[in-house]
């Protein structure tokens, strides 16, 4: 899993797996959701990112099972 952050457009992009998108999906008017060609989500795209996802405040955390 990637994320970037395109600080000169605002964007942010969360690639959950490296694979070709075949279709891109409106999420609503700001929010892109990538599909590979079996229909798995492969990434999502934010647009004006600082405001919708507080990105300065981004932290991760992975929980064991």
């Amino acid at each position: 899993m990637k994320i970037k952050y395109f600080q000169d457009t605002d964007t942010l992009y969360i690639e959950f797996k490296s694979t070709p998108v075949s279709e891109s999906r409106d999420l609503d008017e700001n929010t892109l959701l990538d599909l590979d060609a079996d229909g798995n989500v492969c990434g999502i795209t934010v647009e004006h990112a600082r405001d919708r996802a507080d990105i300065p405040k981004f932290s991760f955390e992975q929980i064991a099972v």
